[in-house]
């Protein structure tokens, strides 16, 4: 009796997911057009669809669509009752985002510091109060939170303990049972991962490359990181160490990385490694750093773009490496590299096609994000919403 209750729990959720899924990628449509596309008879469309509208995840527009016979009613997905925060440390700051279950963006912001050397506790009680404020925000828009996700630039274990975050100096920190305890919110669920796959679940799920099978995302803000998707899934690894290609050594006696070894890939390409190598570079904001670097490349200036291509070379023989071995599709530039590719991009073409052992390096391709302030964030507003997407629902309001 247990197992078919289970049994019909897991059917229940795989059609569930099933329905959400055939109306994200085409509402509004009919009851009859998402039987027919997803193969499931009628009778249980019409059982899911009014749980749906139960629940405020789906609501009927005014739109009908005429056929033979009597018109029928169009369904739209719902983002008024739910939404998930996503939230992201790095090096330029803090940044919260926000999304309904109608993929529709509740808040956007960032804010400087507290710094890469505030140490753990002073960055945990700054992303306390953002995550407060905007959980405050979400609410007080009639929606319930349905869970956080941090990105962070390190080794995250499965207990969401930042295990190594060496640009933040930070290890051992338990990112995921602090920040809980901070919030006083045992009923909004705390979800702790590394920046880069989450970015790369952005890439993923939305914008021009959704659904590309093979994939990783770069990202050098903070440190050096590569979110992976093979073979349309996320690679996770053992214990969830996956990405961390900063740490590939290629130049044995070069600059000293956090981690204490040298010649790292973050110690030659991150961004304040880029930043620490270029005369000028005087404000303490990281954001205003970016900025002013970005515009002494666009007006070609010559020690920064040699800087760049200097840059753009160590990536291009860090990317080789991950594409010997995985053979992408895409490897795309995120933040603060999309918003440097122009720059980049030569460099790490021509040293990828040098070093990869696959002709034309395997066809994988360059590009850069279509998000480049928001990937993390967002792939955290994902993952949080990664419960209702297989089709386990929040409890009623």
């Amino acid at each position: 009796m247990t197992t078919q209750t289970a049994d019909h729990t897991d059917i229940r959720a795989t059609n569930l997911a099933a329905v959400l899924g055939y109306l994200r990628r085409q509402a509004p449509c009919s009851r009859a057009a998402i039987a027919s596309g997803t193969g499931l008879n009628k009778a249980t469309v019409t059982s899911i669809v009014g749980d749906l509208l139960d629940r405020r995840l789906v609501r009927e527009t005014q739109q009908t669509q005429n056929h033979v016979g009597r018109p029928a009613t169009l369904l739209v997905l719902d983002g008024s009752a739910y939404a998930a925060i996503g939230l992201e440390v790095s090096a330029r700051g803090l940044t919260a985002l926000a999304y309904d279950t109608a993929g529709e963006q509740v808040l956007r912001w960032h804010r400087a510091g507290p710094g890469v050397d505030a140490g753990a506790a002073k960055t945990i009680a700054a992303l306390a109060a953002l995550a407060r404020r905007a959980i405050t925000t979400v609410q007080s828009s009639g929606r319930r939170v349905l869970g956080i996700t941090v990105g962070v630039p390190g080794l995250v274990n499965r207990d969401g303990t930042v295990v190594l975050a060496a640009a933040l100096g930070w290890r051992d920190v338990a990112l995921q049972a602090d920040l809980t305890t901070a919030l006083g919110r045992p009923d909004i669920p705390v979800n702790v991962d590394n920046d880069a796959s989450l970015a790369v679940l952005a890439e993923h799920l939305y914008g021009p490359l959704a659904g590309a099978e093979n994939l990783i995302e770069l990202n050098g803000d903070t440190g050096v990181g590569a979110g992976i998707i093979v073979d349309g899934r996320p690679l996770r690894g053992h214990l969830g160490y996956v990405g961390e290609i900063g740490h590939l050594r290629l130049v044995p006696d070069g600059p000293l990385c956090g981690c204490g070894r040298r010649g790292c890939l973050e110690a030659l390409a991150s961004l304040p490694a880029i930043l620490s190598r270029i005369d000028g570079v005087t404000d303490p904001d990281p954001q205003i750093q970016l900025e002013h670097l970005i515009r002494r490349a666009d007006a070609g200036e010559a020690a920064v773009t040699k800087v760049l291509a200097e840059t753009g070379t160590h990536l291009g023989h860090g990317i080789a490496a991950l594409v010997n071995i995985l053979n992408p599709g895409y490897v795309v530039l995120g933040g603060a590299y999309a918003l440097l590719a122009a720059h980049l991009s030569p460099a790490i073409t021509k040293a990828l096609h040098e070093s990869a052992i696959a002709p034309d390096a395997g066809g994988c391709t360059i590009v850069a994000s279509t998000f480049p302030h928001t990937a993390t964030p967002l792939g955290a507003t994902a993952l949080a919403l990664a419960p209702l997407t297989t089709g386990h629902l929040p409890s009623p309001l």
